[in-house]
């Protein structure tokens, strides 16, 4: 599984997950009714192939290993590439749930340009410890909106 992030990081998901015999190969986690599944000696299911999902559900299934992961770390950080790319723009909920269960856990900072996807956090997050920053981009460099060279944050930097 984790090779299949780090391809996806890469922009590789695809080429990986057919490398590995397709999605039903990866989520395959025991023996099977005639013994052992070798790398050499895989069976093929009927269902669909890596090369025949989306780049969105492919990376939809990524980001549910990560962010629903039983040991999370003490800091996700989702940034560039979106969230939401690739993932219908009309379906913020199910990321947006994904994000909120682990922030629950741990530290969660998500980078998004999609307002879908923040008031989706927002609903299904309400009752989190959550603190928004509005970024803007005047003359090239980015910034914290309203926020001068000498302020300081507008938000409180947690305890360790």
């Amino acid at each position: 599984m984790l090779r299949l992030l780090a391809a996806t990081a890469c922009g590789g998901a695809v080429r990986a997950l057919a490398a590995e015999g397709g999605l039903e190969s990866v989520l395959w986690a025991g023996r099977s009714s005639s013994g052992p599944r070798c790398a050499g000696a895989r069976n093929r299911s009927p269902g669909r192939s890596a090369a025949e999902l989306s780049d969105g559900t492919l990376r939809f299934l990524l980001w549910a290993a990560a962010l629903l992961t039983p040991r999370p770390p003490e800091l996700f950080v989702l940034t560039e590439p979106e969230p939401e790319t690739s993932l219908h723009p009309e379906l913020p909920a199910p990321p947006a749930a994904m994000i909120a269960r682990a922030a629950a856990r741990t530290q969660v900072v998500v980078v998004t340009h999609s307002a879908a996807l923040r008031r989706a956090v927002e609903v299904v997050g309400e009752g989190l410890d959550r603190h928004d920053v509005e970024l803007e981009k005047p003359l090239g460099e980015t910034v914290i909106a309203g926020q001068g060279l000498l302020d300081r944050p507008t938000w409180p930097w947690p305890a360790r």
